[in-house]
């Protein structure tokens, strides 16, 4: 595999760009990847699914719904006929003429392996992500997209904490200076200049860079809480320096329940559907294991605070 610093000077070689920028660049996609992974997960593992057929990926279908916004369920017949059939939940593309309700009549159920089968509202049915019919990964997207900001800035800040300096000097030592720069930022303790060195043509400039990275954390902290809500998380929206009783904490989840209820209703009426249509008994509900992981957290901490457990510090 080859070095950072290799890939980085062959760009510089063929395009002539500064390497910085594209080290910088690669940093600022990493970054965003990390949150927008992050964010994903989460969002597919927030519901459970229980009684879905064996040939049902769950996975697969919260992704369609995360990604697409919607999924079609439905049986293929003439997938393994011994048994009946096989039921497939998959991506599909809808069109055509719609019912006195907006949804679309026609739809085709499609897989990346060039699977197609065309199907209508009589023999499947369409689970939604939400009460609005769209997806979730343009609002991941922008939370992801704000807390790679608000990092990357951190960065800058606390950078400009290590190397608050602006280098003047002329042309002919601009080289020099460079390297003497490189071993400064390297952290070298000692930098032993050269005997041609001029040290009367250089110039140090302090730009005395305001330390802000505290604040910047707690607005990231902030914006992940609030994507935490987004997704129906349970999340403690406040500075842990501020002193609130245990029900002012509760109440502040109300944020919480009511984003899932969009997300979860869409989905248990899908559920009836498919059970009416196909004779099934299949539910979903949302994940308690998150309800139960922020409980204990939550009485945890209330235990070990003050006066018995009435405030959370």
């Amino acid at each position: 595999m080859p070095k950072m610093k290799d890939f980085f000077g062959a760009i510089g070689k063929k395009k002539n760009y500064d390497s910085q920028f594209w080290e910088s660049a690669l940093v600022n996609n990493r970054t965003f990847n990390a949150w927008y992974n992050r964010l994903k997960e989460i969002a597919i593992t927030c519901f459970t699914w229980e009684n879905l057929p064996e040939t049902i990926d769950k996975r697969f279908l919260e992704m369609c719904l995360f990604e697409r916004g919607m999924c079609l369920f439905f049986k293929d017949v003439d997938m393994n006929p011994s048994k009946g059939g096989e039921y497939l939940a998959l991506n599909t593309t809808i069109g055509g003429q719609l019912n006195v309700y907006n949804i679309p009549v026609e739809r085709r159920a499609y897989a990346t392996n060039g699977y197609n089968k065309n199907m209508t509202e009589k023999d499947s049915v369409l689970i939604w992500n939400n009460y609005i019919h769209c997806n979730s990964v343009d609002d991941i997207l922008m939370f992801a997209w704000r807390l790679t900001n608000i990092d990357r800035t951190i960065d800058v800040n606390v950078n400009a904490q290590k190397t608050p300096v602006l280098i003047k000097t002329t042309e002919n030592q601009r080289l020099t200076v460079q390297n003497v720069y490189m071993k400064y930022e390297g952290n070298q303790p000692v930098i032993i200049g050269d005997k041609n060195l001029d040290e009367n043509g250089i110039m140090v400039l302090k730009t005395d860079a305001p330390y802000v990275s505290d604040k910047l954390t707690d607005l990231k902290v902030q914006i992940w809480n609030e994507a935490l809500t987004y997704l129906g998380i349970p999340n403690v929206a406040f500075n842990k320096k501020e002193r609130m009783i245990k029900d002012e904490v509760q109440r502040t989840q109300g944020g919480v329940v009511a984003s899932r209820f969009s997300r979860l209703k869409a989905r248990e009426e899908a559920c009836e559907q498919i059970n009416t249509m196909f004779g099934l008994d299949v539910s979903v509900r949302y994940n308690d294991e998150l309800d139960r992981s922020f409980e204990d957290v939550s009485r945890e901490t209330f235990e070990e605070s003050e006066e018995g457990g009435d405030f959370y510090e």
